[in-house]
C-alpha cells in the first residue's frame, strides 16, 4: 500500500529555494546600484614606487623596539629631536607584521604629538 503525504507533511524545499533565489536577485541588483569609478581615473600603482623611498623610515619591531637607519631609539620623541625641521613633515613608519595594532597606533600618536606633520605607514608591496 502506498502512503500518501498530506499537504501539511511536505518538505518546504521549494519555498526555501524560492527565497534563496529571490535573495540572490536582490543582492545582484543592489550590488549594481553602486556608482562606478570614473573611467578617466587612474589608480595609484605601488609597483612603480622607489624601493629606496623607505630607507629613512622608523622601523617598529614585534616587541615594540624602535630603530632608525639601524640605530636603536628609546622613543619617537628621540627620533624627532634628531631630525631637521623639513624632515619632520613626513615620517615613514615600517611596522613588523607581528606588531600589535595598539603599539602601532601609540607610535603614530607619539610621532604626531612630538611634531610630525604626517605619519605614513609603509606596507608590503603587492604584485603588479
Amino acid at each position: 500500500m502506498k502512503h500518501r503525504q498530506s499537504k501539511g507533511d511536505r518538505e518546504p524545499t521549494i519555498a526555501l529555494i524560492n527565497i534563496v533565489f529571490l535573495m540572490l536577485i536582490f543582492f545582484l541588483v543592489a550590488g549594481t546600484l553602486a556608482t562606478p569609478i570614473d573611467r578617466d581615473l587612474e589608480l595609484v600603482r605601488t609597483a612603480e614606487l622607489d624601493p629606496d623611498a623607505s630607507a629613512d623610515a622608523l622601523v617598529i619591531h614585534p616587541d615594540g623596539r624602535l630603530t632608525w637607519n639601524g640605530s636603536s631609539l628609546t622613543s619617537a620623541a628621540e627620533l624627532l629631536a634628531t631630525l631637521p625641521e623639513d624632515a619632520r613633515r613626513l615620517v615613514r613608519v615600517i611596522p613588523d607584521r607581528a606588531l600589535p595594532a595598539k603599539h602601532l597606533i601609540a607610535a603614530g600618536r607619539d610621532l604626531r604629538m612630538t611634531g610630525a606633520e604626517r605619519v605614513v605607514i609603509v606596507t608590503e608591496r603587492g604584485a603588479p
